[in-house]
């Protein structure tokens, strides 16, 4: 069985998932000689991030320990180190727990590296250090401070501008304030202490963030900010007291940058090519937009929020998205820049995958008739006047559905004709 998902181990905090920690500490000190680990304030953490830490010193590994920082912290740190574990199970709920393998770069274990360490899981043949060669850990205190100020670097100047601050009581609680007021934002913080049981859904969706609107609206902010529980992502509230997506964040984040390259995945709206970018698409994660950063680009994300800058790091870095968008509501009204963003209906949904078989699965959807077909991530069906995505998930039993068109009842048209795609493959056993 696969462990590793589209963004790292996650699961429900358990003794099978604290052995896992261990046992994953252990295969990555066998590797990597000298490593730096984190976690994010689940109650649960300091458990974790011990037993990550016992296997990395049982491999005679140097260890770090970073303490509760965001994601993207310890992955701008970990250039100094050989390789970074953060123990976070990002936008879960606080039931979960898990582990995230970072390279010196910032991004996360490719697909070969994964491999790698479960094959050492599965093998269970990692010898342990002899009692000579095992070390200790020591307590690395300066991460934070580290990335505050290289990104503070970025951003020259007094940012006179007001900005609420909802971090759900996850990594960054104490991070993006700091950051913000040091680059002369003056900050509201809501949710701002460290605390295992986050008081929102902490998925930084448009539904789970209402006091963040209600807040911009009553203190007359220029702008909100949202994280998730290791802050990898940032969504955001512009001035109006409304949602932007991810889709136009993408677009504002861009052309703010200047940036002419453009790395994102295929969900992405088809919004964004008609604006001009200069577009590559990848599969759905984080990791595969990193991957393709290394081939060059200025900028890339995915429209759930996780937001790449290679100056920085190639980790998702909502710490930086935060100081960048405070930069641009420093100068314009977020409400304008999102409105001359085009925007068109789009749905998304899943179906249970049991009885789907893939080649009869693509069968069924190409008798839609598309114009163009990639098959980078499952299948992504391309109209003259919208789009339609089927991928399965990598974490569930399930297949997931998007689908975009110019109108509602297009939209709505190509999702519903996936789903009976979908469907009649699993009422007839995948042979309909």
């Amino acid at each position: 069985m696969k462990l590793f998902g589209s963004s790292g181990i996650r699961a429900v905090f358990d003794k099978d998932l604290l052995d896992l920690a261990f046992r994953v500490g252990l295969v990555t000190g066998v590797n990597f000689h000298n490593v730096i680990v984190g976690r994010d304030t689940r109650t649960s953490g300091d458990a974790m991030k011990h037993a990550v830490i016992s296997g990395l010193l049982a491999a005679g590994a140097d260890c770090s320990d970073a303490g509760i920082v965001p994601t993207p912290t310890l992955a701008y740190t970990t250039r100094q180190f050989d390789a970074g574990v953060m123990v976070t199970a990002s936008h879960n709920p606080p039931e979960y727990n898990g582990v995230k393998l970072l390279n010196p770069d910032g991004s996360s274990f490719d697909p070969g590296q994964q491999e790698q360490v479960e094959a050492g899981l599965r093998s269970g043949k990692v010898d342990l250090a002899r009692w000579e060669k095992i070390k200790t850990s020591g307590v690395y205190e300066s991460a934070i401070e580290q990335h505050v100020s290289g990104i503070a670097d970025c951003f020259p100047g007094k940012l006179r501008v007001k900005v609420v601050v909802d971090a759900g009581c996850g990594a960054a609680a104490e991070v993006t304030p700091r950051l913000l007021e040091k680059l002369g934002a003056e900050v509201v913080s809501i949710n701002c202490y460290n605390s295992g049981v986050f008081p929102r859904v902490i998925e930084p969706a448009a539904e789970n963030l209402r006091d963040l609107c209600q807040a911009v609206r009553e203190s007359g902010a220029a702008v909100g900010i949202a994280h998730d529980g290791d802050a990898d992502r940032m969504m955001a509230v512009d001035d109006r007291g409304e949602f932007i997506s991810g889709d136009k964040l993408l677009v504002i984040l861009s052309k703010a940058m200047g940036a002419t390259e453009v790395v994102t995945t295929l969900d992405a709206s088809m919004a964004i090519e008609e604006l001009g970018l200069n577009i590559r698409r990848t599969k759905i994660g984080d990791t595969w937009v990193s991957g393709e950063l290394k081939k060059g680009g200025d900028f890339g994300g995915e429209t759930s929020g996780a937001w790449i800058f290679p100056r920085i790091s190639l980790c998702p870095d909502g710490i930086y998205a935060a100081a960048l968008l405070a930069s641009i509501a420093a100068e314009h009204r977020l409400s304008d820049l999102a409105a001359a963003v085009p925007s068109y209906p789009l749905r998304r949904g899943s179906a249970p995958a049991n009885g789907v078989v893939t080649s009869r699965l693509e069968e069924k959807l190409m008798s839609l008739a598309p114009k163009k077909v990639s098959k980078l991530d499952g299948f992504r069906l391309d109209f003259p006047d919208g789009w339609l995505l089927v991928r399965p998930s990598g974490t569930e039993p399930k297949i997931r559905l998007t689908a975009e068109a110019r109108t509602d009842a297009r939209t709505q048209q190509l999702y519903n004709r996936g789903l009976e795609a979908i469907r009649d493959l699993a009422k007839s056993g995948g042979r309909s």
